[in-house]
């Protein structure tokens, strides 16, 4: 019988260096290093991010480039050399459900082409492994034809692509499903059976695709999805705090309950123990109303510019009911980031930061899971592979 041995790689000795793209706050930077990488280049347009970012990482000089501004102002010959990984997490506002759909035509989603220049410019010094992050709505904006484009271009630049659907809620109590694409100049064989837990069939068309060079790498199954553990993990905020709503802000929260939402409150209100959920604020019939989540996990957090974006959190229990807007330091715990930085910035700064963000745990198995061994070379296909044959 033939043995097959795996000869390991000199370069597993060093940190492999990434580059995020559309940095934020550092949230993927956390997951990647968290994952065994080396960020050592940055950029993001948004100076209250910035601000956020260097405040929570403080690098010693030269240790790490941070560059401020537009992404159309990036050009590859700036970027560092021996890059093994190039993260985007481009701007979702042109293909999320709740926008116009623009696509990436549009003037924030579209700066992915940006991305792509700069990835063409680097020519030959370009990483081996590229990863995009993005709302789900992008498997769906224009009927697909957006994801396609996204698969060609990196297609274009010799990156075979996967597309794999991800939710937060297996690593936090937060439901935030998001897309990656993986792209890999050599990438892995095929998964003998397309893994449903990360591929379903919604996201199946591109693989179809005859026009598109794509693979599906053969990952463990995450963690299953959480259906607990907000209440454990908001902040224990004490009764006489003013963060609690008044008597008067608290009667029009309730008052605007529709009757389901109003048996459910009382529901809650009439249990032994204290129980936490979160709430929106929509608009129904034109009428402002709240709705409070039904299960122990804190809807999609998102981005603090408008009011029915931010979430409140809803105390019941023991006969009590109480109201309050969700803290910065809940929106740190619900993306993975609990020990973030936040002295000294303002709640809408750093609500805004951590809702537009990428969620730590989730960046932190992937880049374990996938990206790390796709780097290394353990996830490369049978032919490409470094094997001494041991015996006959």
């Amino acid at each position: 019988m033939t043995e097959l041995v795996l000869i390991p790689s000199d370069a597993s000795a060093t940190k492999p260096t990434a580059a995020e793209f559309f940095a934020g706050i550092g949230l993927v930077r956390l997951g990647l290093e968290d994952a065994g990488f080396e960020v050592t280049w940055s950029n993001d347009i948004e100076p209250a991010k910035k601000e956020m970012y260097e405040g929570h990482f403080r690098d010693p000089a030269g240790a790490h480039t941070y560059e401020p501004g537009d992404i159309a102002n990036v050009k590859g010959a700036q970027m560092p050399d021996d890059l093994a990984l190039a993260w985007a997490s481009f701007p979702c506002t042109d293909l999320s459900l709740a926008g116009a759909r623009r696509g990436l035509a549009g003037s924030e989603s579209g700066t992915f082409w940006h991305f792509v220049r700069v990835l063409e410019q680097m020519g030959d010094r370009r990483p081996s492994v590229v990863a995009l992050e993005n709302v789900v709505g992008l498997a769906t904006s224009h009927g697909g034809e957006d994801l396609a484009a996204a698969i060609r271009a990196l297609n274009d630049l010799d990156y075979s692509v996967d597309v794999l659907a991800l939710d937060a809620r297996r690593f936090v109590p937060q439901s935030r499903p998001r897309l990656f694409l993986v792209g890999a100049l050599e990438p892995p064989a095929d998964e003998p059976v397309p893994n449903s837990e990360l591929r379903p069939d919604w996201l199946q068309a591109p693989f179809g695709d005859p026009s598109l060079r794509t693979h599906r790498a053969l990952l463990p199954v995450p963690p299953p999805p959480m259906t607990t553990g907000l209440t454990e993990l908001a902040d224990k905020v004490p009764s006489s705090s003013d963060l609690w709503w008044d008597e008067q802000r608290q009667a029009a929260f309730v008052s605007s309950l529709s009757p389901i939402q109003a048996e459910r409150l009382e529901s809650l209100r009439k249990g032994r123990g204290l129980s936490r959920r979160t709430a929106y604020r929509r608009t129904r019939g034109g009428k402002p109303t709240w709705e409070i989540r039904p299960d122990d996990i804190s809807g999609c957090l998102r981005t603090a510019r408008g009011g029915s974006s931010k979430q409140a959190v809803v105390e019941a229990g023991q006969g009590k009911v109480r109201v309050r807007w969700m803290t910065p330091r809940e929106y740190a715990k619900l993306m993975g980031a609990a020990d973030y930085r936040l002295d000294g910035l303002r709640t809408n700064q750093a609500l805004f930061g951590f809702g537009d963000a990428v969620c730590v745990p989730v960046v932190a198995w992937l880049g374990r899971e996938y990206l790390m061994p796709l780097v290394r070379g353990e996830l490369r296909s049978a032919e490409s592979r470094r094997l001494a044959v041991v015996g006959a």
